[in-house]
């Protein structure tokens, strides 16, 4: 890989982010998608010498570029190779029976999207690759080669909510007959070519949701964050709470539909007379609509302006 100059990750919402999260300074706070390190650096700065911060990541640039960045501030963070899906293994490998505060930042970081050349972006031709695990098995170059018209249209469909998914993929299997779809840029120049320009109201480029739709199912992005949802309740401590930022509505969903259902508690038929469940509300919702960034955010780093911040403390 060629060397390229440093990009330091913008973090989104970095004081809602501490206000919301650090509830005590001394506990211990997990950075479950610790990225480029941005936010962990923020958290540090009010955390007493008693407190702690583990970041954790699947991708090995990422935990490398956010030591560079956090190593100068102290040894209060711990930085370990990990899906955040898998918290409950870390905590339980470093004796931690709960946390005070876990942080799950569901967007990209610059660095991979402008400087790894792995084929998260649709403006650089490098290699269609996709992988945040390069360990992984699966790339986007293989799925647009290998799969069917149909499961490739499927597949924009579900998770790039794209509505002209099967012209697109119609046109895909067309250009691969002739040779391989291997970049990045390639295969954003041929969506360009089915669906030319920004829709009504949209400033987006027109493959932005075909690769969101990729990047989503190389990383299994989606099934990690159920899976996650499902174990965090365990593992943070009463008045603890769970902060999430999430950047469409795929994931927003999930985790608005976890936090509720947590709020509720009970999850008997609302006809039932009495609760024959015996689930008590683990949660309550402290921004019940969710949070965006403000419009000074905005216009300092775009990319924040898909961003949705929810906050839920454990009961």
């Amino acid at each position: 890989m060629d060397q390229q100059p440093a990009i330091v990750h913008r973090p989104v919402m970095v004081q809602e982010v501490i206000q919301y999260l650090m509830t005590k300074p001394d506990g211990v706070y997990v950075d479950a998608t610790v990225g480029g390190g941005g936010h962990s650096a923020a958290l540090l700065k009010p955390l007493e010498s008693r407190g702690q911060i583990i970041g954790l990541d699947q991708d090995q640039e990422a935990l490398e570029q956010a030591g560079l960045r956090l190593s100068p501030l102290g040894d209060r963070i711990r930085l370990i190779r990990s899906n955040f899906s898998q918290i409950d293994k870390v905590l339980e490998k470093m004796s931690i029976e709960k946390v005070q505060g876990v942080l799950v930042d569901l967007g990209m970081s610059s660095m991979q999207l402008d400087q790894w050349g792995r084929g998260f972006s649709f403006n650089r031709d490098e290699p269609l690759d996709m992988r945040m695990n390069r360990q992984g098995d699966v790339t986007a170059q293989d799925l647009v080669n290998n799969l069917p018209t149909g499961e490739l249209a499927k597949l924009f469909k579900r998770f790039g909510e794209e509505k002209k998914a099967g012209l697109i993929a119609k046109a895909i299997v067309r250009e691969r007959e002739k040779a391989p779809i291997a970049s990045a840029l390639q295969l954003a120049k041929l969506i360009q070519a089915v669906s030319p320009g920004p829709r009504y109201g949209e400033t987006k480029h027109p493959a932005t949701r075909v690769f969101q739709a990729l990047r989503i199912a190389v990383n299994e992005e989606l099934e990690h964050l159920r899976i996650f949802l499902e174990k965090i309740p365990e593992w943070i401590a009463s008045g603890g709470r769970l902060v999430v930022l999430s950047y469409h509505s795929l994931e927003d969903r999930l985790v608005k539909q976890a936090m509720s259902g947590w709020e509720k508690g009970c999850a008997c038929p609302p006809d039932l007379p009495r609760c024959g469940c015996g689930k008590s509300p683990l949660f309550r919702r402290v921004i019940k609509k969710g949070m965006r960034p403000g419009p000074q955010e905005i216009q300092a780093n775009p990319r924040a302006r898909s961003a949705l911040l929810r906050v839920a403390e454990r009961i």
